[in-house]
């Protein structure tokens, strides 16, 4: 019995050998250069003369990296893993491509990293379809007018600063002021519509993105979302390409015609990383010690942000990216590139966070470019008047506290405007439907809410905001947000307040 085993065994490995011979032995040329000299996230390699700018590479120990520098004696290879099992001598192949991640269906409801590499810890991703990280724009003759509105579910966004699909805008403030707040509300309102969002975190602490992803996961907001992490932790070369990699998945998505929002959390620590590599890689330093095309990276991004015309599949991707300012200085070199380059900015004020205002919108210092164009006619309606009184109230706000004597009429904007910030005022994670938004808005704007001081509306507001959920099915049936609101459907909104006011009144 074992001389039979022994003799299937040794049958079996001549039968091996014999196929390995005759298989027809083909020669493979490989380009490939020597490791100079390794550094934290880079490496300079010598040889591969006919390597090109922004090409993948592989060193020998599995590492993937970047053609960065192009010099005469060598080349700047900024480094997608980890740098400490590549030494000096070791070789580097070329690919002959550039970096690519993965795009399809499949991506969402993952988390992964910026080379499609999965972090959930469930199975790996099986798709074949990859698209290069670096893409072109879309050019002019294929973009469409940004017209049709992206609702946040942020009553102060939607009736001031009404964001468009397709449009780019801006997220800015100092430290813990709500601004990946901001951006996962928009995400978690987005339940129902087709949306796809894409949530790139760059440089954030694990913890936070994991709060993150806990946050979607709770509201069921991953079942249409994708997460792409280059953490604080990860390689600098991770960071620098996060934003790109996302933006990739994203433009998969809207050239099949579908709608994507994608968030970059926050792009200052992806200006830092590409600080930090090319000071590494000796490029020279300009204003801050940015490299002189940092304009030109963050344009090159967001320019991918566009409408397309049903011609090219009416797609459409809104970019919301979020950038951090030091001691409320919004004229800093990266704000204020961002600032230029976007179609609206959102600033977020650490005094109105401290005042317990939320979101913390700075009103004066916000802007959406595309306006109007891309609000709800029926938000039109209302919003007109109030973006109005609000200013009114801001202006007189900040003189009344340099005069203790104030006439009646400038009193009355006063106590109207603190009522309107009442109602302006939500918490996170809590996005507001359209329905429940008009009526709330209305009623702030009809004078209706005057009897009653500051501290009542919240308890008013809630009470509210219930009796539109129970009757939002009949307020939709009859509604017709896309149209300018008549006077009868006025009377219809309003009528579903003022019981519960005359009620509030009764109550005392």
């Amino acid at each position: 019995m074992n001389d039979q085993l022994f003799i299937s065994a040794a049958s079996k490995a001549i039968l091996g050998f014999e196929e390995i011979l005759k298989q027809e032995k083909q020669l493979q040329f490989r380009e490939y250069g020597k490791v100079i000299s390794v550094g934290e996230g880079f490496a300079r390699v010598a040889g591969l003369p006919n390597v090109g700018i922004d090409e993948l590479v592989w060193f020998e120990s599995g590492c993937p990296g970047l053609v960065y520098n192009l010099d005469e004696d060598e080349i700047g290879i900024i480094l997608l893993g980890e740098e400490q099992d590549i030494e000096a001598g070791h070789e580097v192949y070329r690919s002959g491509k550039i970096v690519e991640i993965p795009v399809g269906e499949e991506l969402i409801g993952r988390v992964i990293d910026p080379l499609g590499r999965v972090l959930d810890g469930r199975k790996p991703l099986l798709g074949k379809q990859k698209y290069p990280i670096e893409r072109p724009a879309p050019p002019i003759i294929q973009r469409a007018p940004v017209e049709r509105p992206l609702q946040t579910g942020i009553k102060v966004i939607d009736a001031l600063f009404p964001i468009g699909r397709g449009q780019r805008e801006l997220i800015l403030g100092d430290r813990q002021t709500g601004k990946t707040t901001i951006a996962v509300d928009t995400i978690i309102n987005q339940q129902d519509t087709e949306m796809i969002c894409i949530y790139c975190a760059i440089g954030k602490q694990n913890a936070a993105t994991a709060r993150v992803i806990k946050d979607l996961r709770a509201k069921a907001a991953m079942k249409y979302s994708i997460v792409v992490s280059a953490s604080s932790d990860s390689p600098v070369g991770l960071q620098y390409i996060a934003p790109y990699a996302a933006t990739s998945i994203g433009e998969f998505f809207m050239e099949q015609g579908k709608d994507v929002l994608i968030v970059y959390d926050d792009l200052t620590w992806h200006a830092r990383a590409y600080r930090e590599l090319a000071l590494l890689l000796r490029r020279p330093p300009g204003r801050e010690a940015y490299p002189g095309d940092i304009f030109y990276i963050h344009s090159r991004l967001l320019e991918r942000s566009t409408h397309l015309k049903s011609l090219y599949g009416g797609g459409s991707m809104t970019a919301l990216p979020i950038v951090e300012t030091q001691a409320q200085n919004i004229s800093a070199f990266i704000p204020t590139n961002l600032i230029s380059i976007t179609d609206g900015q959102l600033y977020l004020s650490p005094v109105l966070f401290q005042k317990d205002v939320l979101p913390a919108v700075d009103t004066g210092k916000s802007v959406s470019r595309v306006g109007s164009n891309a609000q709800l006619p029926a938000y039109r309606s209302v919003t007109k008047k109030l973006r109005l009184a609000y200013a009114q109230f801001e202006e007189l706000e900040a003189f009344s506290r340099f005069s203790s004597r104030l006439d009646e009429e400038t009193q009355k904007v006063i106590r109207r405007g603190r009522l309107i910030r009442e109602i302006l005022k939500q918490p996170q994670l809590q996005p507001i439907k359209v329905e429940e938004q008009m009526v709330l808005l209305l009623a702030a704007t009809s004078n209706l809410l005057d009897v009653f001081p500051p501290g009542n509306i919240p308890e008013l507001k809630e009470q509210i905001r219930q009796r539109v959920k129970v009757i939002s099915d009949e307020i939709n049936h009859r509604m017709n947000w896309e149209d300018y609101l008549k006077e009868e459907d006025r009377e219809f909104l309003l009528n579903i307040v003022r019981p519960l006011i005359s009620q509030k009144k009764e109550e005392g």
